[in-house]
């Protein structure tokens, strides 16, 4: 990557992590949502020219995963290693995911570290002994209170979330005491507004909060497949006490302090909207408990529907990404998401959907504009870029709406995590591009052959490949791939270096392509679609 820009953050390296994934079974789209997001957002700072570190992971402990290994014969750390090796790191390879690393809670770097924290709250008095008997659902791993249930009609309790039977447990744990950190995590709250996005998040936190905490069990007894309690092994701590704890472990708590230092707490934690309470309430308060500070924010993504279900392997509605790239591509797969939900509510997923915004925004907007730009420089400028000689009103209106677009979608992707938004910015100076050529008609401006005529032609045909270069740094956090290919086709990478060094406080000044860059009509951004599409 290029050059970074320490100073501007005080040296703080832009820090973003996913939750950690359980590896019970393999990703489905609600994974790859969450984790393509964060891979946008740490490209975009990049493209900013900040330092970066971007953390993603499989949660391996629980009793969950240990029922799942038993189910398939194996043993939990077999079951784990398959996963993570056949289907998760994979899978972000394929998605084109830039993850800085990649953390498993089995790892020694991560189980000792987090032996070391609990301790560390144990000899502070922040942790007793007790007992507690309760419903408590094994997919959530979680206690349940009487809110988070519903009735069977046989009037058994269910998981609200997982709609399956919760177990009753009676266990001697250990217990955190969180309920001391009520009025402090609602202070934080207070101060810091934009802690919890979005707003629906962050009212459903402070009212849970504001209702009074109970300690947190935050070890097991029934089962030894989790990291031991060093004081009492015939305990293994919470797993998702040790699952939050990776957010510090990964970045060097207790075995590399200037790594910490430098990057920790992170800047923005993405989770999914049904494990907020564990990043927006359980892991500040281990924070505070512990002295350490907190992240910059906690931004819930909404679920992604299926027939008005949560995607998810238990509702039989897991849907593999790879039966939407294969079809589609992996650039529209990680494009279609972010456009189409806004990030942080729930949204609904539809193969017909994609379909009908892929041809309408991306083979018809964005690619054909790319293709004819590229074929009338070639037709009429031999494949040279001609330089602009005299920009008037139309140009300046375009020049203007680069800079809007630009501002408009820095903001809202690089501070304000809003997708939807910053690609609806850039997908709008789209518009006005393909509007200027069909004001302009550059290919009726050629039949006049005289210098004027010429002269008016470089000037359209200039002005709509520095656009499509500007278009080409904005939308590469989004569609990497097809960026490069753009970037490739407009003759830049010769004439201003790889696309990774442009900055986006740069991408709006005008005039960037140089007169005489080689401009090649490459392959086509967004091929025709096949039909009828294959089933999913």
């Amino acid at each position: 990557m290029a050059a970074t820009e320490p100073e501007a953050r005080g040296g703080k390296t832009y820090y973003v992590s996913t939750p950690i994934y359980y590896v019970n079974d393999a990703p489905h789209l609600g994974h790859a949502y969450t984790t393509v997001a964060g891979d946008v957002l740490t490209r975009w700072h990049r493209q900013r020219g900040e330092k970066v570190w971007y953390l993603t992971g499989t949660d391996e402990h629980g009793q969950k995963i240990l029922r799942t290994a038993e189910a398939h014969g194996v043993t939990p750390q077999e079951w784990c290693d398959k996963l993570v090796e056949e289907s998760w790191r994979p899978l972000w390879t394929h998605l084109d995911v830039a993850n800085d690393d990649f953390i498993r809670t089995t790892e020694k770097r991560h189980t000792d570290r987090v032996q070391e924290f609990v301790q560390d709250l144990y000899d502070k008095g922040e942790i007793y002994k007790g007992g507690y008997e309760g419903p408590y659902c094994v997919s959530c791993e979680e206690y349940k209170l009487p809110g988070d249930l519903i009735e069977a009609e046989d009037g058994t309790p269910l998981c609200a979330v997982h709609k399956k039977p919760v177990d009753i447990l009676e266990e001697e744990n250990y217990f955190f005491k969180l309920s001391e950190y009520g009025p402090k995590l609602l202070a934080h709250y207070e101060a810091n507004p934009g802690f919890i996005q979005p707003e629906s998040a962050r009212n459903e936190v402070l009212n849970f909060v504001r209702q009074g905490l109970q300690d947190l069990s935050i070890s097991r007894s029934t089962f030894d497949w989790g990291i031991p309690v060093p004081w009492d092994p015939k305990h293994v701590i919470y797993v998702w006490v040790d699952a939050l704890l990776n957010y510090a472990t990964a970045v060097g708590y207790g075995s590399d302090q200037a790594k910490f230092d430098a990057t920790f707490p992170a800047d923005v934690h993405l989770v999914g909207k049904d494990i907020l309470r564990f990043h927006a309430i359980i892991w500040p308060a281990m924070l505070m408990a512990n002295g350490l500070p907190l992240p910059g924010k906690v931004a819930a993504n909404g679920w992604l529907l299926v027939g008005g279900e949560k995607m998810s392997k238990s509702n039989l509605t897991g849907i593999k990404p790879q039966d939407l790239t294969s079809h589609f591509g992996v650039d529209a797969y990680r494009w279609y998401f972010l456009r189409a939900i806004a990030f942080g509510q729930d949204g609904s997923f539809s193969w017909e959907d994609l379909s009908a915004r892929y041809t309408s925004e991306l083979a018809n907007d964005y690619g054909n504009l790319a293709s004819r730009v590229a074929a009338m420089v070639g037709r009429y400028f031999g494949g040279k870029l001609p330089a602009s000689t005299a920009d008037g009103d139309a140009e300046r209106a375009v020049h203007e709406g680069l800079a809007t677009a630009v501002a408009e979608a820095d903001r809202r992707i690089g501070d304000e995590v809003d997708f939807a938004g910053g690609i609806a910015a850039v997908f709008d100076f789209v518009k006005q591009v393909n509007g200027y050529l069909t004001e302009q008609e550059p290919w009726k401006v050629a039949k006049d052959t005289s210098d004027e005529g010429r002269a008016r032609l470089a000037t359209i045909l200039y002005t709509a490949a520095d656009s499509l270069r500007a278009i080409a740094v904005l939308l590469n956090p989004v569609m990497p791939a097809t960026s490069e290919k753009l970037w490739q086709s407009l003759g830049a990478a010769e004439s201003l270096g790889a696309l990774a060094d442009q900055r986006i406080g740069d991408t709006a000044r005008w005039g960037h392509l140089p007169g005489g860059a080689t401009v090649t009509k490459g392959e086509v951004l967004f091929p025709r679609l096949e039909e009828p599409a294959p089933a999913v």
